[in-house]
């Protein structure tokens, strides 16, 4: 049986439909995420699970114990919130023993216990600071200790590293893994951030307009998405849709986006000429070459234009138009020399990509190719 279950949760305000009968299970010890933009339901599930809102429908269980009507107070949760909460008239210490001073433990527990806590996100230099004399990473870590002291079965972090700078928050990122690791108990993430996700998760579930799209580990979600969505959420991606006019094997058939254009797609389910198919290419799947690649089995291939290119320093991302499409490729630089030239706009290149390396979709809405990233915008790095 799962550690921490939702069953057929559903949760209005008004006429907004926040959580439209969602179903999860997660595991002890996990560190489980939502994830998905502003008003999907993620942080409203959270705030179920804390005792902050109760569903209007559907049951929530802990260690087999229905915990949907308990207050806040006796459900053995503790949340990290994303301005921390702290009290800002005490210590770093004073912080951390809060929760146990309100149990009415002993001085001596008390003392053991924040010391443990100090030494687990290390501040120990720090017990004595007041709030407002420490960093913001530091107050982070000061929430995830007091939220950790009462040794909590399951903690809830609420965007905890969005007030963060981007070199602070992969920092943070590694040590919530090692607090993980030392503790041991089930974490409950939700982010709109994809990185934060794949980085730190076991499983992800995926949400929008208060539903679940897909539950999956970081790997799966990000290699094998179900839908449009998924696709264009997690990281970047390139949208194929084709026209299906032969089956060369039960896995391999030949599709055309245009009367210029035929490619190769693979797949699992049956398909027949004429249907119609939907394939998400991920940028660093297309490799460009100058010159023309070797005709080989399965690898899709086509001539192009370079559009535009942005450095990032260990890669560049090119916008190459074929035809019809507009392809985003990701080239890493592995190796350095300085007689390598970049590709320029208007120079002519080859892309190429295995047929496998492009994934056929179960579902495809034109509205998710927005949420595809621009090449102008900051990347989402979101590999695993």
């Amino acid at each position: 049986m799962s550690f921490l279950r939702f069953e057929n949760i559903r949760k209005s305000y008004g006429s907004f439909r926040a959580v439209d009968d969602v179903s999860l299970s997660i595991e002890k010890g996990q560190v489980f995420s939502l994830l998905g933009p502003s008003g999907s339901g993620k942080t409203t599930l959270l705030r179920m699970a804390a005792g902050f809102d109760k569903p209007d429908q559907g049951r929530i269980f802990l260690d087999g114990i229905d915990i949907t009507d308990l207050p806040p107070e006796r459900r053995k949760v503790n949340t990290v919130f994303q301005n921390y909460a702290l009290f800002p008239h005490l210590t770093v210490r004073e912080n951390i023993a809060f929760g146990l001073k309100i149990a009415g433990h002993g001085k001596e527990t008390i003392r053991q216990e924040v010391d443990r806590m100090l030494a687990l996100v290390d501040l120990e230099t720090h017990a004595d600071k007041g709030i407002g004399a420490i960093s913001g990473g530091q107050k982070q870590r000061v929430a995830i200790a007091r939220a950790l002291v009462n040794r909590p079965q399951v903690l809830l972090l609420d965007e905890p590293l969005a007030a963060l700078d981007l070199k602070l928050r992969q920092r943070l990122l590694m040590e919530l893994n090692a607090i993980h690791e030392e503790v041991g108990i089930t974490f409950l993430y939700v982010t709109h951030d994809q990185s934060e996700a794949i980085s730190i998760s076991d499983q992800i579930a995926v949400m929008n307009h208060g539903r679940i799209q897909q539950i999956g580990s970081p790997t799966e979600i990000y290699e094998t998405p179900h839908n449009s969505f998924v696709a264009a959420f997690i990281g970047e991606t390139n949208f194929l849709n084709a026209t299906l006019e032969s089956t060369r094997d039960p896995h391999h058939s030949s599709a055309r986006i245009d009367v210029e254009m035929a490619i190769i797609v693979k797949h699992e389910r049956p398909l027949r000429p004429g249907d119609s198919v939907h394939l998400s290419l991920r940028p660093e799947k297309i490799h460009l070459s100058r010159s023309e690649p070797e005709d080989v089995p399965d690898r899709n291939r086509a001539q192009g234009l370079i559009e535009d290119h942005i450095y990032f320093g260990s890669h560049t991302r090119y916008r190459v138009r074929c035809g019809p499409l507009l392809l985003t490729a990701e080239v890493q630089h592995q190796k350095f020399s300085a007689s390598d030239a970049l590709l320029s706009e208007g120079d002519a290149v080859w892309v190429h990509w295995q047929a496998d390396d492009s994934f056929l979709l179960e579902s495809y809405d034109a509205q998710d190719e927005a949420l595809v990233t621009e090449l102008d915008e900051e990347p989402h790095d979101a590999a695993p």
